[in-house]
């Protein structure tokens, strides 16, 4: 019998079961036309209270939300708390989190971050995801197409 045949190799643990679970399961959501609204009102205004965050990593291509900052998933739980000081002093009121559909890493960092803001006891933070992802965002017409960089259209198709 071949010894291979025996053998069981398990499949690697998914990154994030390095870290605690979060404790909500339910993001604060909002939609990619709220989102647009928001970057309307900021260019027009010239006020930016909010700050998108896409945490992919190796599935970065496609393009992203033009001023949206990348902070991987993988990496993100090691950092929360650096990065809540950061947009704290920043101003920022909404912290916009999205990966490719917003269902798994998007939602992971988004809870995370929430729990993080609930543990300070802050009431002017809201951590939220963007509904449906830049995989929604990208598909949802010129008037977002147009807000990205990078934007690469057989990517969506």
């Amino acid at each position: 019998m071949d010894v291979n045949s025996q053998i069981s190799i398990a499949p690697p643990a998914p990154w994030y079961s390095a870290y605690p679970a979060p404790r909500g399961d339910t993001p604060n959501k909002i939609t990619r036309g709220e989102v647009l609204a928001l970057l309307n009102e900021a260019n027009a205004s010239g006020n930016k209270d909010f700050v998108l965050v896409d945490v992919r990593r190796n599935d970065y291509e496609g393009g992203s939300i033009r001023g949206s900052i990348n902070i991987p998933a993988q990496s993100f739980y090691t950092t929360i708390s650096s990065w809540y000081t950061l947009f704290k002093a920043a101003g920022v009121k909404k912290v916009i989190w999205y990966c490719n559909s917003s269902r798994g890493r998007g939602t992971r960092s988004s809870l995370w971050f929430q729990d993080y803001i609930d543990d300070n006891s802050d009431a002017e933070l809201k951590s939220m995801i963007l509904i449906d992802g830049i995989k929604g965002w990208a598909t949802g017409g010129n008037e977002y197409v147009e807000r990205m960089d990078e934007y690469v259209e057989s990517y969506w198709k």
